[in-house]
């Protein structure tokens, strides 16, 4: 092993009292079937022998100290000591041992520390005076030995001192033939005594017990003294049930006589544990801290020896993949492998490791792909639960499998895309297994777990293969549940909470509201593969379509999909945004939701606060001159007033620069103009006089200067508010529509708009739509600035809506 951990130096103290080193190895714990038990084993690293090899005993007091040293007693004048090197594997052994005797490894040491006044009197008896002294097993003596073993449940020395007893004279199988007989007779007095004894042996916390009592041929035995509680009027008929009811099915035959004896052995403890026992005390709780290590460590045995078996798992992969396997034996065998997964839980994470990718390598997950796409709902609950274990184990090895998938014509057959339309057709009305089925997709597209080293461009391969074979199956149900609106003015004139287009049903609703879930993870996290997709398939537009929905909740998903989008700040987004008039399904939302104050509401007032905040500065111009006439009436919040503050700071600012920088022009050609004539006159006292220049001779900015204040000059006649045929103003901008497409010129430069831009009117809107123009007019000038006209005018033009009666903006 090279684990540092692990590494020990082995320590026993000799007779002088000083302590001699046995060598350095590395110590680990494991199952010795010699010993019975759990044990503490030291290999040497120099030739791998063994130089400790030591059972962990429920009754001996193993002590840390020093963060990095574990010493304990085997015998009388026998101590050892194992040294770690790191304080982890310290750590680490010491949780086992405390696992083992059933203590907290927050303890120092395992066992109670025996108090001074008492260990003096134990030395002062004799060596056999330390045990309890136990009544006669008799049928006249049971309530005397309820009431003991009852008694010594409040002190740790005395539960030591009886379970010593009870191991000592057999005396709890005397106390089991003492059942069988009380229960022939009827005596329920007896009966009701044993209860209380069997409960009380099993508060004491003894592995040591545990193995008598729970053996094949005591344990039924356990099982029907526990049934008879005093507090019962009649008793419980737990064996029947056990040997009965319960049935021990086996999908493959198991011929190890040990695994099928500690499978039936865990099963009935657990039973014992979960069914019979009472829910202890918040003073009893910790008594069957070593009934929960026993079952702990049962379970692990039963995974590795079925892990060992590789026969065994073979035919169980043949068998569930096999087309003739008949339904219910393939329930059957499903079923085992959840329970198989479920119990490997309890291994340590190396073992872990080892289990799933035994399981991996027999072929687990195209056996997966089979039966999640089966009709039995059982068999696919089964699955998808293993498919989680899977998931949370490695989704790396999840992807690879999907990526190394034959790409086949049909994409249904792929392993994700079989998740993905599992969780669509979910038939549970409330989602269950959806849910379940989202979380895990969104575990295996998540960026943050594909950070591993070993391959560095799994990220971009995995999310490539995702968009291109799964990404339309996951979509697909938002897509048809938002096509596109054929009848707007039928809408707009109707009720403006029914939407014709999207299903009113709540599963329904509930399904799309976890898509978009999900494609908001994307935006957060997969930036350019996601955007590519929202801008081919216009999703953002679709998306808001369910803000008309009459659930609240599905309104407020596809905002918060928007919400997140414009979050990222990214002017390409925004681009879209503006271009589609993205806007302008939110401000009915908002217009319809009327006076109600409630989270549709303030979720939308948040949207604009962020982009007035953020000082977005495009999506700030599109808002006021798009929608400003008709947010200017909510005046319960600043937010659209603070919008219009921003823009016109905006405004004056570019106003400012353009000022500036035609004095710049101005005074640049003043100094040329000097300088020339200064020329001139020197060249009259010279020699050389010359009395005229050419054209071409004059400065360079001086034409520049000339041709600017032109263009300065067309520009303030072209750029004056011109009425539009609903009576509003229309405004050139820079941001025209070529730029929002990304169809620029070269060099950067915009393409030239086309002569009858300007000239376009605005589409036709309903009765009930705001005198504003849906889009700004395209006119592109030599400056590449906004240039904002001063609003007084539209004041003038435009009468002002009654805050009760906001307008809906037209489509």
């Amino acid at each position: 092993m090279s684990d540092t951990r692990r590494r020990v130096k082995v320590y026993t103290l000799n007779e002088d009292r000083q302590w001699d080193d046995r060598g350095t190895g590395h110590v680990s714990s494991t199952f010795v079937e010699r010993l019975k038990g759990i044990s503490l084993l030291v290999r040497a690293e120099s030739d791998g022998s063994l130089l400790l090899e030591s059972k962990i005993s429920p009754n001996t007091a193993y002590q840390k100290q020093q963060d990095t040293l574990i010493v304990w007693s085997e015998a009388e004048n026998y101590d050892l000591a194992l040294s770690f090197q790191e304080k982890a594997g310290c750590d680490e052994i010491w949780e086992k041992i405390c696992q083992v005797q059933g203590k907290d490894p927050a303890l120092e040491i395992t066992q109670d520390p025996i108090d001074e006044s008492e260990e003096e009197r134990f030395e002062e008896m004799p060596e056999t005076s330390h045990l309890v002294e136990l009544p006669v097993c008799e049928l006249t003596r049971l309530e005397e030995i309820a009431d003991l073993v009852t008694s010594v449940l409040s002190s740790p020395i005395r539960r030591e001192k009886l379970a010593l007893a009870l191991m000592s004279e057999g005396y709890i199988k005397k106390l089991l033939q003492l059942f069988q007989v009380c229960e022939d007779l009827d005596n329920r007095e007896g009966l009701h005594h044993l209860y209380e004894i069997v409960r009380g042996v099993l508060f004491l916390n003894k592995a040591a017990l545990f193995e008598v009592m729970f053996s094949d041929d005591c344990i039924m035995d356990v099982v029907g003294c526990l049934e008879y509680d005093p507090a019962l009027v009649q008793p419980k008929r737990h064996r029947e049930f056990l040997t009965k009811t319960a049935k021990f099915k086996e999908v493959i035959p198991i011929t190890d006589s040990e695994l099928r004896q500690k499978i039936h052995q865990t099963y009935r403890v657990q039973y014992i544990q979960d069914i019979i026992l009472p829910t202890p005390s918040v003073f009893e709780e910790n008594f069957l801290s070593t009934l929960t290590s026993f079952i702990f460590f049962n379970k692990v045995e039963i995974v590795s020896m079925l892990q060992e078996d590789e026969k065994f798992l073979t035919e169980v992969f043949a068998q569930l993949t096999d087309e003739a396997t008949e339904d219910s034996k393939r329930r059957e065998l499903v079923n085992f492998f959840k329970e198989f997964c479920a119990f490997s839980q309890t291994l340590q994470p190396q073992n872990r490791d080892v289990f799933f990718k035994t399981l991996a390598n027999l072929g687990i997950l195209p056996a997966l792909e089979i039966v999640m796409g089966m009709d039995d709902l059982q068999v696919r609950a089964a699955a998808t639960d293993i498919f989680s274990y899977l998931v949370e184990f490695s989704p790396s090895m999840v992807r690879e499998f999907v990526m190394q998938e034959p790409q086949q014509t049909d994409d249904d057959v792929l392993l994700i895309n079989v998740v993905i339309k599992q969780m669509i057709c979910d038939s549970d009305p409330e989602l269950g297994g959806a849910v379940q089925l989202m979380g895990l997709l969104r575990t295996l597209i998540d960026p943050e777990n594909m950070l591993a080293p070993t391959n560095k461009t799994e990220k971009t391969e995995f999310l490539s293969f995702f968009y291109k074979y799964c990404m339309h199956v996951l979509t697909a149900p938002l897509l048809a549940n938002t096509a596109d609106e054929k009848n707007s003015k039928d809408l707009a004139e109707g009720s403006t909470k029914i939407n014709p287009v999207c299903p009113d049903n709540f599963q329904t609703a509930q399904l799309l509201a976890l898509i978009l879930e999900l494609l908001t993870f994307c935006v957060e996290h997969h930036t350019y593969h996601i955007k590519t997709y929202i801008m081919n398939k216009d999703l953002l537009r679709r998306v808001l379509v369910l803000m008309n929905s009459k659930h609240t909740f599905l309104a407020l998903c596809a905002l918060r999909f928007m919400r997140r989008i414009i979050g990222l700040k990214d002017e390409y987004y925004n681009r879209y945004i503006i271009k589609g008039n993205l806007f302008e399904p939110v401000i009915n939302a908002l217009l319809d939701n009327g006076t109600r104050y409630n989270l549709l509401n303030s979720a939308i007032i948040e949207l604009f606060e962020f982009i007035k905040v953020e000082d977005v500065k495009s999506l700030i111009a599109h808002i006021v001159d798009n929608f400003y006439k008709t947010l200017e009436t909510i005046e319960y919040v600043q937010t659209f007033k603070g919008l219009k503050g921003r823009y016109e700071q905006e405004k004056d600012r570019q106003t400012q620069r353009l000022n500036s920088r035609y004095r710049r022009d101005a005074r640049s050609l003043d100094e040329d103009e000097e300088m020339w004539f200064n020329d001139d006159e020197d060249d009259e006292e010279g020699e050389a006089v010359e009395k005229t220049r050419p054209e071409e001779d004059f400065p360079e900015s001086y034409g520049k200067y000339m041709e600017a204040k032109k263009v300065k000059e067309s520009e303030d006649k072209e750029n004056f508010p011109k009425r539009t045929q609903t009576g509003s103003f229309k405004f050139t901008l820079s941001h025209s529509a070529e730029a929002a497409n990304g169809t620029n010129g070269a060099n950067g430069k915009p393409a030239a708009p086309s002569p009858s831009s300007a000239a376009t009117p605005n589409n036709g809107s309903s009765a009930k739509t705001a005198a504003l123009p849906s889009t700004p007019v395209v006119k592109t000038g030599l400056v590449g600035l906004v240039d904002y006209p001063d609003d007084e005018d539209e004041e003038d033009e435009d009468e002002e809506q009654s805050p009760r009666k906001r307008p809906r903006l037209g489509s």
